[in-house]
């Protein structure tokens, strides 16, 4: 498939926090999921019927069915908000893929049968066959666990092509970014490195008329990966004592020379966020020889042990003698504060 149209579906969340118990809690995502469908099934048939252009991959914001934990316990997150991998919302999502014959991505808390003291937040895709092809747990993060903070297990169950999967599709080889990860560009960069071409980002930040960390971070991985970006933001956060529109527009599809093809307005649900995704001319440009090839002149061998000898966040702090562990309310924060001081002693901050 030589070209196709994306979309980056920014949508409204309803946040599960101030729910009760499971019961409401997971009425209350049902109803985002059926939301997430009509917007979907309205989205696609408006851009075909005035673009011309077949919609073959929509990607919906981050944490879109619940919201973010706002001081809950790793367990009653996962009691109240984590989807398991062969749930019911799932089987709903893989629906919407398989109706309306598309490429799904998004973003959710789930739990997994190998880690039960944990969940991990996690962007999927889903092809139109109704399979879910794609699923990056987030590596990065302040409020969630992650796969680096039981690192060793997490390499034994699923390797790491596990840790950074990408998806070789007929719509291009499929990779995910989650949210705030647009920052570091290791993980752009690893998922580059297994053949990635476009990049989902479900993201729920900050809406601001300004160039916001985020927004450089987008047009820095698009260029210097030389792939595209489709970053959908929530258009506001509904239930929370956040003020809604805080997160709200910066939908956007970014090209491969970093420049911004279709961006939503901030303060309303829209599918404006919708371009042409031209695969053969991006694989063309990838292919060229000259300064802007920037991808295939990098000299990645000589950055190896920089990295290998410079311990900025170890590896496996939930993890001891092979026994998993649930992090404390607040530790995941202090564990941060402990390597601020181990690096500030050492002067390396």
């Amino acid at each position: 498939m030589k070209s196709y149209a994306a979309l980056a579906l920014q949508i409204a969340t309803h946040c599960i926090n101030n729910c009760a118990d499971r019961r409401s809690a997971r009425e209350r995502m049902a109803a985002n999921l059926a939301k997430a469908r009509q917007a979907v099934a309205g989205s696609k048939a408006f851009i075909s019927q005035f673009s011309g252009m077949d919609t073959r991959l929509v990607v919906l914001p981050e944490y879109f069915l619940t919201g973010f934990p706002m001081g809950e316990s790793v367990e009653e997150w996962q009691q109240k908000a984590c989807l398991d991998i062969d749930g019911p919302e799932y089987e709903q999502l893989q629906a919407i893929a398989s109706d309306f014959d598309l490429y799904l991505g998004g973003n959710a808390y789930e739990n997994d049968a190998h880690f039960p003291e944990l969940y991990f937040q996690t962007c999927f895709i889903i092809s139109p066959a109704g399979e879910t092809i794609l699923r990056y747990r987030r590596m990065i993060s302040l409020s969630a666990p992650t796969p680096y903070d039981v690192w060793d297990k997490y390499l034994e169950i699923y390797g790491l092509e596990g840790v950074f999967p990408v998806a070789d599709t007929p719509i291009g080889r499929l990779a995910a970014i989650a949210s705030e990860e647009i920052l570091y560009p290791e993980i752009a960069r690893c998922l580059t490195m297994r053949g990635a071409e476009i990049f989902i980002h479900p993201t729920s930040e900050v809406g601001s008329p300004q160039l916001t960390p985020k927004e450089l971070a987008r047009r820095s991985r698009a260029t210097e990966n030389l792939a595209y970006v489709i970053s959908a933001n929530s258009s506001s956060l509904e239930g929370i004592p956040v003020p809604g529109a805080s997160a709200s527009g910066m939908s956007k599809i970014v090209d491969y020379h970093g420049r911004v093809m279709a961006e939503a307005a901030p303060g309303g649900e829209s599918m404006v966020a919708n371009a042409t995704i031209d695969l053969e001319a991006l694989r063309a440009c990838r292919r060229k020889t000259g300064l802007t090839n920037m991808l295939v002149r990098q000299p990645f061998q000589a950055y190896a042990d920089s990295y290998a000898t410079h311990e900025f966040h170890p590896a496996n702090l939930l993890l001891k003698d092979g026994q998993v562990r649930s992090p404390e309310k607040g530790e995941l924060g202090a564990l941060q504060q402990a390597d601020i001081e181990r690096l500030s002693k050492t002067g390396v901050i």
